[in-house]
């Protein structure tokens, strides 16, 4: 017992040698969701602390992102968070896209299905009521719309 603990502890002391790339790529704000979006400040607040950690390139990485293997799992969220909607980069998305990534939302609103429960455990303030949700839903319907009117 005592050999397999030295080299569970060997190898986690190794693996840390092995660290994530935390470097954000750069904000342009004129690209940004928020800002093309006119967002209000209590929506931008919601959609701030719930969203863009994994879903721009404004992350603000936790101090358990600097211990592997927790961190390679962190990266790996974030980089396909980024990959599915990235928020800093929205404006580059055709308006049709641009609907079909804000009816996702809703849908992941709607379905509680993010924020992400594990996300909750160092971010409180991510954590959305149902109120919340429904200011969000009716805030995104309301892109689209606009979103629809600007393509006519």
């Amino acid at each position: 017992m005592k050999k397999i603990l030295t080299i569970l502890l060997v190898a986690f002391i190794i693996i840390q040698f092995f660290p994530i790339d935390k470097t954000n790529p750069p904000v342009n704000e004129g690209m940004d969701f928020l800002k093309i979006k006119n967002t209000p400040e209590n929506i931008t607040k919601l959609i701030s602390n719930s969203c863009y950690d994994c879903h721009s390139n404004e992350t603000r990485y936790p101090w358990y992102s600097n211990i592997a293997p927790s961190s390679w799992f962190l990266k790996n969220h974030i980089d396909e968070g980024r990959q599915n909607l990235n928020f800093s980069t929205f404006a580059m998305y055709e308006p049709k896209r641009q609907i079909h990534k804000m009816e996702e939302c809703i849908e992941m609103i709607e379905t509680a299905e993010m924020p992400l429960e594990s996300y909750y455990i160092g971010h409180q303030d991510a954590k959305l009521t149902d109120q919340q949700r429904k200011e969000l839903v009716v805030y995104f319907k309301k892109q689209i719309e606009d979103t629809k009117i600007k393509m006519q």
